[in-house]
């Protein structure tokens, strides 16, 4: 057998590895609980009206934030946009989800960190602390990127 066939078995055990983990994760119960607030999420009318509203709302703080503090409608539009997360924040559908989002998302950089120290010691794994805190200020851009 030669060294590229060699390379090729250990690939495919790799991926079937690699399957099995994805298969496992699928049915964790962080993935269960991120599931089942996602579809109430999705059913509550409530919480959907408000998310098009939040979606319309960031839309123009956009375009005010093109021009930053100068834009004239700047603060009020960053105000209005507080305004409807908080609003959603009503919801326990909304805080279930975010938490359940959050478990899970630690759950996986867990998993990617056991996996980069199985390959070495010195490997460099990006800290989740950032990404968590960035999350933590604003949710309501990931919670519309995840719905749309």
């Amino acid at each position: 057998m030669s060294v590229s066939e060699l390379h090729t078995v250990d690939m495919a055990a790799v991926l079937m590895n690699a399957y099995e983990l994805g298969d496992m994760i699928n049915q964790s119960v962080e993935v269960s609980d991120y599931l089942h607030w996602k579809q109430q999420v999705d059913q509550n009318e409530g919480v959907q009206e408000l998310v098009r509203t939040l979606a319309k709302k960031k839309e123009l703080f956009e375009e005010t934030r093109r021009f930053g503090h100068f834009h004239p409608n700047f603060h009020s539009a960053k105000d209005e946009v507080k305004a409807v997360e908080g609003m959603l924040e009503q919801f326990e559908e909304v805080t279930r989800f975010k938490l359940a989002e959050q478990n899970l998302d630690e759950m996986l950089h867990q998993m990617s960190e056991m996996i980069a120290y199985s390959v070495s010691d010195t490997i460099k794994v990006p800290s989740n602390e950032k990404h968590k805190g960035r999350r933590m200020r604003r949710w309501g851009q990931m919670f519309l990127w995840r719905l749309t």
